[in-house]
């Protein structure tokens, strides 16, 4: 999730061949299983009006939390034409990022950091972009039109549009679900004035499962197809920039960036696998990091770490937050140490998140006595109420 137009791209050109659209729709799809993507489809700019519906609900809602840029000019989200008036196709496109690994199985692992699938590797956002830049430039080249690319950073609702170019259905988790790569696509969409040949719509195959929502560990699914953001482990690890709150910190566990369960519970996924050995790559040592090695992060070896991860876009300050809120999940004593000097850093979130985790390992007595010195010299409110508040 995120705001801005950094993954929009504005190409244009004369082009040199008129294509019979059936034929051109062939070759577009020949030409992006050639870049790298697994899945295309095609449809109508006025598809998703039930789905722009139900997200105008969902931000009247307060689902959405602090994502204001999700409120923003709701318009240009609800139909393609709001975001470009002249856009007549709109091409949707998929790649599998299916793990190769149990993704929960970190999730036992309790002094180890659980790092959602899609970020244990390069930034998926430059990745499809590159890709998607190159099928726009081909298809500018082969058939006159003008056209835009978007990867999850521009007002698009890419979902509900995959799911009206048949690439998938959005389960009940509210996440894209594909009959052959389960719930683990990353999706881009190609706009163009062209006039394609549409592709049906896929239905819901989810039928009476509902394993996705009762594997949520905060609950934060108030119904099946309707997820509240506040509640999310993905949201408050990544979006939320202040304390997370007392109640969702316990059931965390170990996941410092994200969270897969809903994910990874769905049963589709036994499709996930086929042709993995081409797709993303996790980086190994993002598949299982060390909770003390990353509390020892200082600003620059965040950095060093997190090259080119979608990681590095939150920052040391809000990572080290969701680190000791792991270690105070760990019940591992072994790391006070790591905590006790966190005490100590100079950003108040971090100091925040110590305090608690300190709370959580070391027995009431201990606490209260490295209470008393450290509140005394504590200026910030919002540390000296962790204080209080654990105690």
């Amino acid at each position: 999730m995120a705001g801005g137009r950094a993954g929009v791209a504005d190409l244009r050109g004369p082009g040199f061949l008129n294509s019979d659209p059936t034929e051109l729709k062939a070759a577009l799809a020949n030409e992006a299983r050639a870049l790298g993507f697994d899945c295309i489809g095609i449809t109508a700019s006025g598809t998703i009006e039930s789905a722009g519906k139900r997200f105008l609900e969902f931000i009247a809602s307060g689902g959405h939390g602090d994502m204001d840029w999700l409120a923003a000019q709701p318009e240009r989200r609800v139909d393609p034409r709001g975001l470009w008036q002249d856009v007549r196709s709109v091409i949707m496109l998929g790649v599998n990022y299916g793990p190769d690994q149990d993704p929960l199985a970190i999730l036992q692992q309790r002094t180890r950091a659980a790092i959602s699938v899609y970020a244990q590797g390069d930034d998926y956002h430059d990745l499809i972009k590159k890709r998607l830049k190159a099928l726009a430039r081909w298809l500018v080249a082969t058939a006159p039109s003008d056209v835009k690319v978007f990867v999850d950073t521009a007002a698009v609702m890419e979902k509900p549009l995959a799911q009206a170019a048949h690439l998938g259905w959005q389960g009940k988790h509210t996440n894209l679900v594909s009959r052959e790569f389960g719930s683990w696509l990353f999706l881009g969409a190609i706009y163009t004035t062209l006039e394609l040949p549409r592709d049906d719509a896929e239905i819901d195959h989810c039928g009476s499962c509902q394993a996705c929502l009762d594997i949520c560990p905060t609950s934060a699914f108030p119904a099946p197809y309707k997820l509240d953001a506040r509640r999310c482990i993905s949201y408050l690890t990544i979006e939320n920039k202040g304390p997370i709150p007392h109640e969702f910190r316990n059931a965390i566990g170990n996941r410092i960036y994200g969270c897969d369960d809903c994910l990874a519970a769905c049963p589709w996924n036994k499709f996930a696998q086929e042709g993995r050995e081409a797709k993303l790559a996790a980086r190994d040592e993002l598949r299982a990091p060390s909770l003390a090695e990353l509390a020892r992060l200082d600003d620059a070896s965040f950095r060093a770490l997190f090259t080119k991860s979608p990681v590095k876009r939150i920052g040391r300050d809000r990572f080290l937050r969701n680190v000791l809120i792991a270690i105070g999940n760990s019940g591992d004593a072994e790391l006070v140490g790591e905590v006790r000097r966190l005490l100590g850093d100079e950003s108040a979130l971090v100091r925040g998140a110590a305090v608690w985790a300190l709370g959580q390992l070391v027995p009431d007595e201990e606490f209260a006595a490295i209470k008393t010195n450290a509140i005394a010299g504590e200026q910030d409110d919002s540390v000296r109420e962790e204080w209080q508040t654990v105690s």
